[in-house]
């Protein structure tokens, strides 16, 4: 070797090392986006039928004006007693509040009916004990009474991440989190989980990236309709209300023309994507836009609960082509419709089935944690 050391690659002992493949995901078939390569053979059908069943049974899930109002009454209500904490931090001495945002459906316009809760994140500049909490808890609740009419009662209830105050038709749910710098200093003895608190922090990201990007009335209407599939297709449990977020976002939104999608294409065409693997490995599935890195939002689940989301979606989308609509959308009880084989018109639908099976390794695994965490118990 001569002076200044080697040069040129080094020299190749025996076997290469191991070869790393980039990643490139796929992007899973969307009609929508390529409607120019695959011209129609035939008109596009008639949809007047099925838009005005999705319109319907929108107003269906969309809360009605006296509980909206009542809403509105109490989220003011405790809005301005936070407020008043923000600019006057003399008046509560066990915290000081930086920051008050509402969060969740209710600040997104996407709140169900029958669900009258509203969801409001504050930040404190100290660190959050439970007693303080608790002692906040209780100044709120007492300055509702004092101001309150004689007729309205309220109701407060801790938890893990603050509390939940209540009148006889509407609950605000306050969500306590702390300045990004105090999450270092917090004791899990003393202080609130720094997890749920990190949550929150993302939680009025993702309301303020929602109130920017995601206005249009189709994207509200098409939220409500998915977290409605949601809540009656166990299939669909694992979609988060974020990703149902992006997903409706993305179904009306992005298209070659970046103009709005009519509710009916849209609706479709999330059942489409849905089938089409979007949300299964090694898909481009969607980039969350709050997060760095470029994460892909169906990552955080798991490849069981992807599975399920995209079989799911599959029968939920044969038993729509063969007009059943009505069974899909709620007007209309059919036990097992994605669990059994169903008739349609003459047409046959058959369930998909599961395609993904845990290894017997992972099995073993899963059975060996579960021994443990008993064991810590």
């Amino acid at each position: 070797m001569g002076r200044g050391g080697q040069r040129g690659p080094p020299p190749m002992f025996g076997n290469k090392g191991p070869t790393f493949k980039p990643f490139i995901p796929h992007i899973p078939f969307d009609i929508i986006q390529c409607e120019n390569i695959f011209p129609r053979v035939k008109p596009a059908p008639d949809d007047k039928v099925f838009t005005e069943a999705l319109l319907k049974r929108s107003q269906e899930l969309t809360p009605s004006s006296y509980e909206q109002a009542a809403v509105l009454s109490l989220v003011t209500k405790v809005t301005t007693l936070l407020d008043n904490l923000v600019v006057a931090p003399n008046i509560f001495e066990a915290a000081q509040v930086e920051e008050v945002r509402q969060v969740g459906s209710y600040k997104k316009g996407t709140m169900m009916a029958g669900h009258n809760v509203a969801d409001i994140v504050i930040i404190l500049k100290t660190l959050p004990t439970v007693e303080a909490v608790l002692a906040l808890a209780g100044k709120i609740t007492d300055d509702l009474h004092s101001s309150a009419e004689q007729q309205e009662a309220y109701s407060t209830v801790s938890n893990d991440g603050g509390f939940e105050i209540s009148s006889a038709d509407a609950s605000v749910k306050v969500l306590v989190a702390t300045i990004p710098p105090n999450l270092k200093k917090l004791d899990a003895n003393l202080h609130l989980d720094g997890k749920l608190m990190q949550s929150y922090l993302t939680a009025i990201r993702h309301s303020r990236w929602f109130e920017e990007n995601a206005f249009h009335s189709s994207i509200k209407v098409l939220n409500r309709l998915l977290r409605d599939l949601r809540n009656r297709f166990e299939g669909f449990e694992p979609l988060t209300p974020w990703i149902i977020d992006l997903l409706a976002h993305y179904a009306v939104m992005n298209n070659p023309t970046r103009q709005p999608l009519s509710i009916n294409i849209a609706f479709r065409r999330c059942l489409q994507l849905l089938s089409a693997g979007i949300f299964l490995p090694g898909s481009a599935g969607i980039i969350d836009p709050c997060e760095p890195g470029g994460i892909r939002v169906h990552t955080i689940l798991s490849l069981e609960q992807q599975d399920q989301v995209c079989y799911t979606a599959q029968t939920l989308l044969r038993v729509l082509a063969h007009g059943g609509y009505k069974q899909v959308l709620g007007f209309e009880e059919h036990p097992n419709i994605v669990h059994s084989m169903t008739v349609w018109d003459g047409i046959v639908v058959t369930p998909s089935d599961k395609a993904y099976e845990k290894k017997e390794e992972e099995k073993e695994e899963l059975i060996e944690e579960n021994k443990m965490e008993v064991t810590d118990k």
